[in-house]
């Protein structure tokens, strides 16, 4: 199991020193991959409530957000080894030519260390501010995701939807990695893990405790089969948004939530998931308060998992 860690881009953390200081430190530890997010607006007055917190209100670290494809492209500058990932593009904010041309670029110069992920967007007020339709938003998806894999795929390519038209063109060049940079889709509903059954390579969960992660990990490996791909070939890879507690959690508790013992059982329950990548995410928790208490994580969590 591949391990990574996300990259200080919220908050007042997010400066060039820092980013610089954890991207050198991933690589001295030998972590696999650095995970970027995407957040565009901190609404005053908040249309959708924001899904991961108790009474919907955004993380004051998202006032402060640096642009994700920016980061990524400073960080693959910066270092030799290490994989630069998205976990996720909001795919209702971005034009699939445009942003296959981004991608691209970004794997051909960091020579194909690039992942993507990808999910549909929950914020009406980001939608609002992109002119993307909230209400549209899986269909574009669901869309996008084949325009984006013809553009990869096919030379030259031509693609006619609802959403999305492109005239038979060349567009290169095409991504270091073959056929494309695994494309990774955060999904909880069926109609979104159905999505990443029919068009990607692997489900990008977070906070589902382990042993519903297994079931819907199953479920989605049926979907997968039932649209005739194979289930074998998806790539599982976690996002572990900490919150470490003095005592244990409740048996309730969302994964990657408790003691360091029961971060370290939610490590062991991904392994034997068969996992193929778990980062760790600690900027919303104290202990991401500081850089410094930031890179004594990275190196407590590097040895436990």
């Amino acid at each position: 199991m591949k391990i990574g860690f996300t990259l200080p881009q919220v908050g007042s953390l997010a400066t060039t020193e820092n980013v610089l200081k954890v991207a050198g430190k991933a690589e001295e530890l030998g972590y696999d991959s650095l995970w970027v997010l995407d957040r565009l607006l901190y609404p005053v007055a908040p249309q959708t409530p924001y899904p991961a917190s108790a009474d919907g209100s955004l993380p004051e670290e998202y006032k402060h957000t640096l642009d994700p494809l920016g980061l990524l492209t400073f960080v693959a500058a910066n270092t030799k080894k290490v994989a630069v990932g998205t976990s996720v593009l909001a795919i209702p904010y971005y034009n699939p030519t445009l942003l296959a041309r981004q991608l691209t670029t970004l794997d051909v110069l960091s020579g194909g260390r690039l992942r993507v992920g990808f999910g549909a967007g929950w914020s009406k007020d980001e939608c609002d501010a992109t002119g993307a339709s909230h209400k549209d938003r899986g269909a574009i998806a669901n869309e996008f995701l084949q325009a984006l894999k013809a553009i990869w795929t096919t030379d030259p390519v031509e693609f006619k939807g609802k959403y999305f038209q492109i005239p038979k063109s060349y567009i290169g060049p095409k991504p270091v990695q073959k056929p494309h940079p695994p494309i990774i889709v955060a999904a909880f509903a069926p109609v979104a893990l159905k999505r990443i059954a029919r068009y990607a390579d692997g489900w990008n969960p977070v906070g589902i405790p382990v042993a519903g992660m297994k079931q819907m990990w199953e479920g989605l490996k049926e979907m997968t089969r039932a649209e005739g791909r194979d289930p074998e070939k998806l790539q599982l890879v976690v996002r572990a948004n900490l919150a470490l507690t003095e005592q244990p959690a409740g048996k309730d508790r969302f994964a990657f939530m408790g003691t360091w013992d029961q971060i370290k059982e939610d490590i062991e329950g991904c392994k034997q998931l068969n996992a193929d990548e778990l980062f760790f995410d600690p900027y919303f928790a104290p202990e991401g308060a500081s850089i410094d208490s930031v890179l004594s994580l990275m190196e407590r969590l590097r040895k436990l998992a």
